[in-house]
């Protein structure tokens, strides 16, 4: 008899906890809950490409049964405060173009325009509604895509291409279509952005027309195909020597020719030059005598 006495209050103590237990009041995020006045906790990470508009939301409850809504804002630069109350008083102290709006379905959510790194920070938001309220922290960053550039260089006398993805975030990967393995520097820069640059050590006389490199980052939907050419410095050296060469070529040849062409001078001078025997001297006697047989034949003509 006592027995059955057990058995019956275990059976009145299970009934009474499945009634008090009621539906929608259990959560999957952290925090307490109550079937009065349920409270949400919850903190969530988000990442906005540099340049769009991004949306934060604070809660699902439409317009019209928000109470009040807060979001304490705390960025590298300042903290600052954006809310507004059911009354329609609206506050904000960013003064930087963040604004709340509300979505075609009238629930409210925070704008900010033209993501860049100046609003990376921890957004606190408090939302009380008639029957609750919810609070979240959102550490939103920045997805950043890299400048992206790729080259040949010669190095101790051997070919290395070097495909670079400079001032990504977050880091980009690099990947090359030769089996021969690279070697990848991460170099981290100023304001959490990362430079990665991978180098791929040639084969000698290898043919570098179909090599390329993928570079890859969440910031695009299809990776970056870059063919490295040789850097243009490079060209410079290889020309240097080539130039040097042409020139002293062409000097040694304009030497011989010039050095050739005043021998036959030379030759033709030395083959038009008179003899001894064929000097003027005869021609200058009667030159200086001329003028005497002039004389001598007028003497005769009148003595004629």
């Amino acid at each position: 008899m006592r027995g059955m006495m057990w058995i019956c209050a275990v059976i009145l103590l299970l009934v009474s906890e499945a009634w008090s237990t009621k539906p929608g009041t259990n959560h999957s995020t952290y925090g307490n809950t109550s079937t009065s006045s349920p409270k949400v906790y919850a903190a969530r990470h988000l990442t906005f490409n540099k340049g769009s508009d991004a949306a934060l939301t604070c809660s699902n409850k439409t317009w019209d049964k928000m109470i009040y809504v807060i979001w304490n804002i705390y960025l590298k630069t300042k903290t600052c405060k954006i809310g507004f109350e059911n009354a329609g008083h609206i506050k904000d102290n960013c003064t930087d173009g963040k604004s709340l709006q509300n979505t075609s379905s009238f629930q409210s959510y925070l704008r900010i325009p033209n993501f860049s790194g100046n609003d990376v920070g921890v957004y606190k938001c408090e939302s009380v509604y008639s029957g609750g309220s919810e609070s979240y922290e959102l550490n939103v960053t920045i997805t950043v895509p890299p400048s992206v550039s790729s080259w040949l260089e010669q190095r101790d006398s051997k070919m290395v291409a070097v495909c670079k993805a400079e001032r990504g975030k977050p880091a980009a990967n690099i990947s090359w279509n030769h089996p021969e393995k690279p070697s990848n520097v991460v170099k981290n820069e100023t304001g959490g952005f990362i430079t990665v640059e991978s180098h791929l050590e040639l084969p000698e006389g290898m043919d570098t027309r179909n090599l390329s490199c993928a570079i890859g980052h969440q910031y695009w939907e299809q990776d970056k195909i870059l063919r490295p050419k040789p850097k243009q410095g490079y060209m410079y050296e290889l020309f240097i020597p080539i130039v040097v060469v042409l020139v002293i070529s062409l000097l040694g040849i304009l030497y011989f020719a010039i050095k050739k062409l005043l021998m036959l001078r030379q030759c033709q001078q030395a083959g038009n030059s008179p003899s001894k025997s064929q000097q003027s001297y005869p021609t200058e006697d009667v030159e200086e005598v001329e003028p005497y047989a002039s004389y001598v034949q007028r003497v005769n003509c009148i003595y004629n």
